[in-house]
């Protein structure tokens, strides 16, 4: 169990009492772990880094004064500079490093790519939607570039879109920490998103899967239409399904002058726009494993999964997040009907979450 001191620990190690210092990405992660659900492996690094940071900067008034007397873009981009001048204590520095270099020893690579991914105390819970609020880093290499990007994290808790929402729930800016995980990337060859009902009528029968070629960041975005498959949730059959052109992907593309390649928007080949970029084994195996996350955690859930390129057909398929489905599952059973809806894809939920629908 995590003591008041601790800053970094394995996603393997984590015990269901560590999870409010460890935010709702990093729980997830080592609860789907427990769970026997195929996650990458990495480490957490836990509140306690960030309530030192902050505690030792003594800034804290100064950015609750800046969002009471500015507004918008303005506050966030001040909160967000005050946050970049925290600094790690030296301790907390030393057990990053630490781990880092034994996440890269258990994988055999010198400098493993990783994922940094924000994981606030308050975000990924069933009374809130905070999913796209603070930031996420891929194909982060070396030490250095993990220690600047945990920081970049903190200040994501103050964009401009994370204040906004915080404000509307009631949310007290102050006691809202932020940890961070860290684990090592996949090599998608697809990936993409799924809920455990259908988000067109709230069918708890059917799972909904939407992918698309690369990283999942364009199906988050919006910035690619993926394939979408409704599946059946008893005979595992696929009721539907809709293969869309997708022009673009997003992948990794190598440069000539960085070390490492960095992820960007790329032209897919001409047989790619049009082919299905999940075969029916494949959409049939996530289908289960998000029903296996959703019987492990006893309510509907929005996962995020990829196809690992690197790992062998039968697999390659991991679940990177697992989170709480926000917005059917509210409603009342009763009024949750199998008719049509103008919705055809969950990345029309995902872009237009709860707090965004109260007001229509």
């Amino acid at each position: 169990m995590l003591t008041e001191e601790s800053s970094v620990i394995a996603f393997d190690d984590l015990l269901p009492d560590d999870h409010s210092h460890v935010g709702g990405k990093c729980a997830s992660l080592a609860t789907m772990g427990l769970a026997g659900l195929p996650v990458p492996p990495g480490f957490a690094v836990t509140t306690a880094a960030f309530n030192s940071a902050k505690n030792a900067s003594g800034t804290m008034s100064e950015i609750i004064r800046t969002i009471g007397h500015s507004e918008g873009a303005e506050a966030a981009a001040q909160c967000r500079k005050i946050v970049d001048t925290w600094e790690l204590l030296p301790e907390h520095e030393e057990r990053i490093r630490r781990a880092y270099a034994q996440l890269c020893e258990m994988c055999g690579l010198g400098d493993v790519p990783v994922a940094v991914r924000s994981s606030a105390t308050a975000e990924d819970s069933p009374d809130a939607s905070f999913a796209g609020e603070h930031d996420t880093y891929l194909w982060v290499c070396g030490i250095e570039e993990i220690l600047r990007r945990i920081r970049e994290c903190w200040s994501s808790l103050f964009t401009e879109r994370a204040i906004a929402y915080r404000e509307e729930m009631r949310y007290d800016h102050s006691k809202v920490d932020m940890a961070v995980a860290v684990q090592k990337m996949v090599r998608p060859r697809a990936a993409g998103v799924a809920f455990t009902l259908d988000p067109t009528n709230g069918d708890r029968s059917s799972i909904c899967i939407d992918s698309a070629w690369g990283f999942g960041e364009g199906v988050v975005s919006g910035e690619v239409t993926p394939d979408n498959f409704l599946i059946d949730k008893v005979m595992w059959s696929i009721s539907r399904r809709t293969i869309s052109p997708k022009a673009h992907a997003f992948q990794l593309v190598y440069g000539d002058s960085e070390p490492w390649p960095t992820v960007e928007r790329v032209k897919v080949s001409e047989d790619q726009v049009n082919a299905p970029s999940l075969t029916d084994d494949e959409v049939v195996v996530i289908a289960k494993l998000a029903r296996a996350a959703e019987k492990h955690y006893g309510y509907a859930q929005d996962i995020e999964w990829s196809i690992d390129a690197d790992l062998p057909d039968g697999d390659n398929a991991v679940l990177l997040q697992a989170r709480p489905e926000t917005v059917w599952s509210k409603k009342p059973k009763q009024t949750v009907g199998k008719g049509t809806a103008s919705v055809s894809s969950i990345v029309d939920t995902l872009l237009n979450p709860l707090h965004e629908r109260k007001g229509k």
